[in-house]
C-alpha cells in the first residue's frame, strides 16, 4: 500500500491477506448496519411521535443519534476505501474528514448537554420548563455545531493557506495528518482536545454529584439520571480513546509488528464503531416511554383496529 503524504511516499508493508481483508470489512459493515438500523428505528419514531418532538430531553437524545449514525457512516466508508482505492484525492478526502470531525467532536459536547438538561430537571424542576423549552433546544444544538466548527475550520484555512495548489490535486491515503500536515496544527489540534475534555468532565462530574445528593431523598427519577449520567461518562471514556489512540499506535508498531494490522482493526472498533452503540442502550433500551414505541418498530409490529360497525334496523 502506497501511502502518499505532502512529498513523501511511505511503503506500508503491512498487508492483510485477502481473506482476512474481506472478513473485517465484512465484520465493520455488519456491526455498522446493524447500530444505524437501531438508530434509524429511534429517528423514526421520534419523528412520528409529538410526544417526543417536543421534548428537549429526546431532541437532544435525536440529535446524538443523527450525529453518531453520519460519523459511522463515514468512518466504515473510509474503512473500505483504505481496502479497495486506497488513497483519494485531497480535496475529496479533506471534505470528508472535516465532516468526520465535526461529528467526532459534536459527541462530547452533546453528551455534556444533555447532563445538564438531567441536572435541571431533577435538582430544579420548578424552573425545569422556563430554561429548557423547544426553541433554545435547537439553539443549544446549533452552538455545538459551531462550537465544533470553530475548533476544526482553522486547520482547513491555515493549509489552504500554506500548502501549494498541487497539493490539493494529489492523493493521499485518507488521514487527518496527510490532509492537514503542518505540525502547529496538530499542536493545535491537542490543545482543542485538551479543553474540550476537561470542561465536559466537569460538567459530567458537577451534574453528577448534584444529582447524586438528591438522589438521597430517594427519588426514582433522581437516581435514574445519576445513572444515566454515569452510562454519559462510560460513553466519555470510550469517546477519550479517539484523543489517545494515535499515542498507542507507535507502541503497537514497535511491540509486535507482525500484529500490527491486526491490532490496528481492534483499536478501529473499540476507538469508532464501540461508542456510536452506546446511545441507543441508553435510551432506546432504557427509557420506557421511548422502549414502547421503539418496539413495535423492531418487532414489525402491526396494530390493528377494528371499529364496530353501525347496525341499522330495518323497519318492520
Amino acid at each position: 500500500m502506497n501511502v502518499s503524504s505532502t512529498n513523501v511516499t511511505v511503503v506500508v508493508n503491512y498487508r492483510d491477506s485477502y481473506t482476512k481483508a474481506v472478513t473485517k470489512n465484512v465484520i465493520v459493515v455488519a456491526i455498522g448496519i446493524s447500530i444505524n438500523f437501531i438508530n434509524a428505528s429511534l429517528i423514526h419514531t421520534f419523528r412520528k411521535h409529538q410526544v417526543f418532538n417536543m421534548n428537549p430531553r429526546y431532541i437532544l437524545f435525536i440529535h446524538l443519534v443523527v450525529n453518531d449514525m453520519i460519523q459511522l457512516m463515514l468512518t466504515v466508508f473510509l474503512f473500505i476505501l483504505s481496502y479497495t482505492m486506497y488513497t483519494l484525492h485531497v480535496s475529496l478526502c479533506c471534505t470528508i474528514v472535516l465532516i468526520t470531525l465535526f461529528t467526532t467532536e459534536n459527541t462530547p459536547l452533546n453528551l455534556a448537554c444533555m447532563a445538564v438538561e438531567c441536572y435541571i430537571a431533577i435538582c430544579l424542576p420548578l424552573h425545569c420548563t422556563q430554561i429548557c423549552t423547544v426553541k433554545r433546544t435547537y439553539l443549544l444544538i446549533v452552538l455545538i455545531w459551531v462550537t465544533s466548527m470553530t475548533s476544526v475550520l482553522p486547520d482547513l484555512f491555515i493549509t489552504l493557506a500554506i500548502e501549494p495548489q498541487e497539493f490539493f490535486h494529489s492523493k493521499v491515503f485518507c488521514l487527518r495528518h496527510n490532509v492537514f500536515p503542518s505540525p502547529h496544527l496538530t499542536k493545535k489540534k491537542n490543545a482543542c482536545y485538551v479543553v474540550f475534555l476537561v470542561i465536559v468532565w466537569f460538567i459530567l462530574f458537577y451534574t453528577y454529584f448534584r444529582i447524586l445528593f438528591t438522589a438521597k431523598a430517594a427519588k426514582k427519577d433522581a437516581k435514574k439520571a445519576r445513572n444515566t449520567i454515569l452510562l454519559h461518562g462510560f460513553q466519555m471514556l470510550l469517546c477519550m480513546t479517539i484523543y489517545v489512540g494515535p499515542m498507542f499506535t507507535p507502541v503497537l508498531k514497535k511491540w509486535s509488528p507482525e500484529n500490527y494490522v491486526d491490532s490496528l482493526f481492534a483499536c478501529y472498533i473499540i476507538i469508532q464503531i464501540l461508542p456510536r452503540s452506546i446511545s441507543p442502550i441508553i435510551y432506546g433500551l432504557r427509557d420506557k416511554k421511548l422502549r414502547s414505541y421503539l418496539r413495535r418498530y423492531l418487532t414489525c409490529k402491526v396494530t390493528i383496529t377494528i371499529h364496530p360497525q353501525t347496525i341499522f334496523k330495518r323497519p318492520l
